[in-house]
């Protein structure tokens, strides 16, 4: 009889309606993985996160209506879910909950479904490829308060970060060369790997985010002989921005700005620390800076899709939750 695992797939989650903004803004400004106000200042964390939510609901509204009206997280992750529970299944018994930081399903719920299920291990897996106390630091810490373990505790394994994984950067590579065959001369095609930014106050804390970016980034170049683009120029740069503190460096407004100064014309961003498309990418890359590339001058401007439910990225997936478990499944030749 197979082993039955218990898979729980974390990510940031997303508005589905744009009534639905506030409260998603609500919940995301009362973490205090991102606005660290210290234990003495903790009482206003919630009243702080209601003014903050309340001010910013007319802006970030509009860019959800511009892109259809809420986030498509939810749905794109439950097609990752579904994927991956088809790969494991010649393998594991697999039971696989989606637990989202800021909106449903939120980690609660997930905790729910998890302990209600006969389970013999249980594999945390965060969407985030590369760990960040703001990101996978803050979603785990969310499952420790909702989730309280089985007596005895079921075996646990956790997935910390996926950066390095030699099939998470074939996808990736290939992703950018299905989209540089939207180019008449693909050669000649600026790579900008645009990542989220983190403010320097976490970097400076030790946080290993950038330091992981620059590698996924480096190991995407490293192999892309194999893929035909060993010879385009590329800039790492960094998105998202909020509030006045000093951020990771350069952003993708000034990399743009300093790109098609120096002439560059063609361009292909390439979000590297994101596997799900949502606000960032559809509307902040693919409007916004889409908008302000043709401003610019640049004459072609693309964004690789995000990895989603490719078959290289499943493949990838399976295989971390595989070898979590202590098990060597073949693979295949090609995905």
């Amino acid at each position: 009889m197979p082993q039955r695992i218990g898979i729980v797939l974390f990510q940031l989650g997303g508005p589905d309606t744009l009534d639905a903004v506030r409260p998603f803004l609500y919940n995301l400004f009362c973490d205090p993985d991102i606005i660290p106000l210290g234990p003495l200042c903790g009482v206003f964390r919630k009243p702080l996160a209601w003014w903050i939510a309340r001010r910013r609901t007319s802006y970030v509204a509009q860019h959800y209506a511009e892109i259809g009206g809420g986030s498509p997280i939810r749905l794109l992750t439950e097609r990752q879910a579904r994927a991956l529970q088809i790969a494991l299944s010649p393998h594991i018994e697999p039971h696989i909950a989606i637990a989202m930081r800021y909106w449903h399903p939120l980690t609660e719920e997930a905790a729910r479904l998890i302990r209600s299920a006969p389970l013999d291990e249980l594999v945390l897996l965060p969407l985030y490829p590369q760990y960040s106390l703001a990101t996978t630091g803050s979603s785990l810490k969310e499952w420790s308060r909702c989730y309280q373990p089985a007596r005895p505790p079921l075996p646990l394994h956790v997935i910390e970060h996926f950066y390095n994984h030699p099939g998470y950067i074939d996808a990736v590579c290939d992703r950018i060369a299905l989209s540089l065959t939207h180019f008449d001369r693909p050669a000649g095609v600026h790579l900008v790997f645009s990542a989220h930014g983190l403010p320097m106050s976490l970097i400076d804390q030790g946080d290993p985010y950038q330091r992981q970016v620059e590698a996924t980034t480096r190991l995407v170049m490293e192999s892309a002989s194999a893929w035909g683009f060993a010879a385009n120029p590329h800039t790492l740069c960094y998105q998202s921005k909020v509030g006045r503190q000093k951020w990771l460096q350069p952003s993708l407004t000034a990399t743009l700005e300093r790109l098609a100064r120096a002439g560059t014309r063609h361009i292909l961003v390439v979000p590297i620390a994101f596997v799900t498309e949502h606000i960032e990418t559809l509307h902040e890359i693919n409007i916004e800076a889409r908008e302000g590339a043709a401003h610019l001058g640049v004459e072609q401007f693309e964004m690789t899709p995000a990895l989603g439910d490719s078959p290289r990225f499943i493949a990838a997936l399976a295989d971390l939750v595989l070898r979590s478990l202590g098990i060597e499944a073949a693979r295949p030749a090609s995905a």
